[in-house]
């Protein structure tokens, strides 16, 4: 089984709107997968999807080697525990109740079972403090507990730092990775912030008006925005001659008029002398890179609205 979770042109529509637009999305096992896109781009429908919250218009869903009715003859969504828009918990009672809740509907009673996924949310010192009480981060961490049960094998959060102040977010991300590493829990997390998914994400997809335009890993994202030499010419062929003759040979070759050079950065002037002199002509040389948001903003076409 290569793909943990895979999709193939699935689609959701509602009347003459389109929310996801045949998306084809690879998620292997152990994976921390960004969906990345601004709000209303389609992530949360897809989400939905993929957990058996919502049917696709078309399209197929398969996970754990498994797709169309087998999901349901397999058990499959019983593998996967889901966050998606808000925790529903009940304000008036404990941690501690809100998940035995969740835990006696699945079949569980041990107290321990209880006290330990509390544990490992960093929720297991809140006694008779009723959720009401809570911080948006204890809720969001009350929520991971709750989608916790059962031992899944994939974990959804959709949008599961939203809102939260920086400590919030810190302890979020600090249960995320424990989770991976220890349990290795397999996630996919939508957001519309680039920057804050980078500090987690090993893979990711970028979704944009319902499209899936790209999916990368991290170490390609990192890539495509670290600082480099930006060669706009009319002859890439005949740059890369000289590139080579050069010693360069970490560079990349972007489209027709552009060459992106990835080492010995502080020699842009001796570069731009030996390609006049090979007879390439040159309409740029700078030194730049690309911010995160900034390659963000560059595939889905300007200023967000998130």
């Amino acid at each position: 089984m290569k793909y943990l979770l895979n999709t193939n042109k699935l689609t959701k529509k509602y009347k003459n709107f389109t929310a996801v637009n045949q998306v084809d999305l690879h998620i292997r096992k152990g994976d921390i997968y960004g969906f990345i896109g601004r709000n209303g781009a389609g992530k949360t429908t897809f989400l939905k999807m993929i957990s058996g919250l919502a049917h696709p218009t078309s399209g197929e869903v398969t996970m754990f080697g498994y797709s169309g009715k087998e999901l349901y003859r397999h058990n499959v969504y019983m593998r996967i525990g889901a966050l998606i828009e808000a925790p529903g918990l009940y304000p008036n009672m404990t941690a501690f109740d809100n998940l035995k809740l969740k835990c006696l509907y699945a079949g569980i009673s041990e107290k321990k079972y209880i006290e330990d996924i509390l544990e490992r949310v960093g929720l297991s010192d809140t006694g008779n403090k009723k959720v009401k009480s809570f911080s948006l981060g204890m809720k969001q961490r009350l929520g991971i507990a709750i989608a916790l049960v059962g031992e899944p094998d994939l974990l959804v959060l959709d949008e599961p730092v939203n809102g939260l102040d920086p400590q919030g977010i810190v302890e979020v991300r600090e249960i995320i990775h424990r989770l991976n590493k220890e349990k290795n829990i397999t996630f996919i997390i939508s957001s519309h912030i680039l920057e804050e998914l980078s500090k987690i994400a090993t893979n990711y997809g970028i979704i944009h008006e319902g499209n899936l335009i790209t999916e990368l890993s991290k170490e390609e994202l990192m890539d495509r925005c670290r600082e480099r030499i930006e060669l706009k010419l009319s002859e890439p062929e005949k740059a890369c001659i000289v590139l080579e003759r050069l010693g360069f040979q970490d560079y990349q070759v972007v489209d027709k008029e552009t060459i992106y050079i990835f080492e010995r950065l502080t020699e842009s002037g001796d570069i731009a002398m030996s390609l006049a002199n090979g007879g390439v002509r040159i309409n740029s040389i700078t030194v730049n890179n690309e911010s995160l948001e900034g390659f963000y903003l560059s595939l889905t076409g300007g200023a967000s609205h998130a």
